[in-house]
């Protein structure tokens, strides 16, 4: 399936993104009632009271995963070796390295598809490599 039939047959319903191809692939996007803050060794990586919440399913439920605003991003990533993936939900992928840290800690969508836009240029850290911290709204 090609990327514009992929943008023209996923189907949107009660704000959950479907895949077209495989009905066990989906995903919601959500606002963060509160505050993120991503840490490493103690040190704060990124703060956001802007950030989303991105609950998928495909061949398994994934943990939920935190999407930040680039300029809520402390660290100094670097653009990471890896090569850039694709997500038929999401879009392409580039992942980032914290230098004198893990390689791939984070990644973002720079070029998003249509419905996931809300995505876009956001980073996500891994995490399994850093502390996530989710601090409700006072």
């Amino acid at each position: 399936m090609t990327e514009q039939s992929v943008r023209e047959s996923v189907t949107r319903s009660q704000f959950t993104i479907h895949n077209p191809d495989d009905a066990r692939h989906f995903m919601r996007i959500k606002p963060v009632a509160g505050t993120v803050r991503i840490l490493r060794d103690g040190k704060v990586l990124a703060e956001s009271s802007r950030a989303v919440r991105l609950i998928e399913a495909g061949n398994d439920l994934y943990d939920p995963c935190f999407y930040l605003p680039r300029e809520d991003v402390r660290a100094d990533l670097k653009p990471s070796a890896k090569a850039r993936t694709w997500c038929p939900l999401k879009g392409h992928a580039s992942y980032f390295d914290l230098p004198g840290g893990p390689a791939e800690i984070a990644w973002s969508y720079d070029e998003t598809l249509d419905f996931a836009a809300e995505l876009k240029d956001l980073v996500a850290f891994y995490g399994n490599k850093v502390v996530i911290e989710e601090h409700p709204a006072a």
